[in-house]
């Protein structure tokens, strides 16, 4: 038997609030809320749609009538700590989950209120699954970029090891300029924390280099698309950013057709350092381990370079050298475990 995947310590890096969901979890938080699922949110099939404008909305729609449950500070500590309860079963070492806070503001008294939570659940979770569990606020570009920079001033005040981590921009690429963002994540940065917008998924490599230009990322959000132009593979691969991968994502948002496209063996053998992530897990059914599954099976990677992946994902992360330390020695404990021959007892 081929090692057990779920037993290598990787840290994860790209996962979404509300989409970090289970569907059980899912349909507790409906019942508590009293709404009911659309039938495709609680259905056996996850969402396919094309890589177009209308594609994305569709997308889009789901996600926010998901959000619709998480509409109490209950709901969000139980979203916190079963996205922490689940990557522990999948052997995550460290978990850096990414949410907007005014999302939920609404529901628990505003932003301040709604960041606080989920970071002391965050913390408390941490102590009950073992998974360091830290927090990226990241604002949307489907909101106004003012809209941005209250959020990143919200994200400074909060700043630290035990607090926010980081500064992201997720949502639809095509929405809004992206000069438009550099005064937000000025803002996070004056505070030490790193940018890690999404960029170069849904479009290509002259949006990226937009993004390294005016957010200065440490990280990108997917950033596939930098496998179209090598000089700019280049260019991130000596500037030491680091790719947050989703294949299951790429190929459900219609980026690629299938996970055979998926670029990730290019990315790697380019040098480039690749953390594979789960990015909806809620919308896709397609989890962490189930990233380094396809890369075995799908994409050919043998388990040095499953690893290796594990390794990326961990020195990429925002824990401290102590805590990578510990995690790539445990990396190394995994592989040296060996295979079990097929027909052994």
């Amino acid at each position: 038997m081929p090692r057990d995947l779920n037993a290598l310590p990787k840290a994860h890096l790209h996962l979404h609030f509300t989409g970090s969901m289970s569907i059980a979890t899912l349909r507790t938080l409906s019942e508590w809320a009293g709404i009911v699922l659309h039938e495709s949110l609680v259905d056996t099939e996850g969402l396919l749609v094309p890589p177009d404008q209308r594609g994305w909305f569709r997308f889009q729609r789901l996600y926010d009538m998901a959000r619709q449950s998480v509409c109490s500070e209950a709901a969000l500590r139980l979203v916190v700590a079963q996205a922490a309860r689940d990557d522990a079963a999948e052997g995550s070492r460290r978990l850096e989950l990414q949410v907007d806070p005014s999302s939920y503001a609404p529901h628990v008294g505003g932003m301040p209120a709604a960041l606080e939570i989920i970071l002391d659940e965050a913390r408390r979770a941490s102590t009950e699954t073992g998974v360091q569990v830290a927090i990226i606020v990241a604002a949307s570009r489907v909101r106004h970029p003012l809209d941005a920079r209250a959020i990143a001033r919200l994200a400074a005040r909060h700043a630290g090891e035990h607090g926010v981590v980081a500064f992201g921009l997720s949502n639809n690429e095509r929405s809004g300029r992206t000069a438009d963002w550099e005064p937000a994540f000025r803002i996070a940065r004056a505070a030490g924390l790193p940018g890690v917008p999404h960029g170069g998924e849904l479009l290509g490599p002259g949006h990226l280099r937009q993004v390294v230009e005016h957010l200065r990322p440490t990280r990108i959000g997917h950033g596939v698309r930098s496998a179209e132009e090598p000089a700019l593979l280049e260019e991130l691969i000596a500037s030491g950013i680091a790719l947050e991968v989703c294949p299951s994502s790429n190929v459900h948002l219609g980026v690629y057709d299938d996970i055979t496209q998926v670029p990730l063996r290019r990315l790697v053998d380019a040098g480039a350092t690749v953390a594979l992530g789960a990015d909806d897990p809620l919308l896709f059914l397609s989890r962490l381990t189930d990233q380094y599954r396809l890369a075995r099976e799908q994409l050919g990677f043998t388990d040095p370079e499953l690893a290796e992946l594990a390794r990326a994902s961990i020195r990429a992360s925002l824990a401290s050298e102590t805590d990578k330390s510990r995690w790539l020695g445990e990396v190394d404990d995994w592989l040296a475990t060996p295979e079990v021959p097929a027909g052994s007892a």
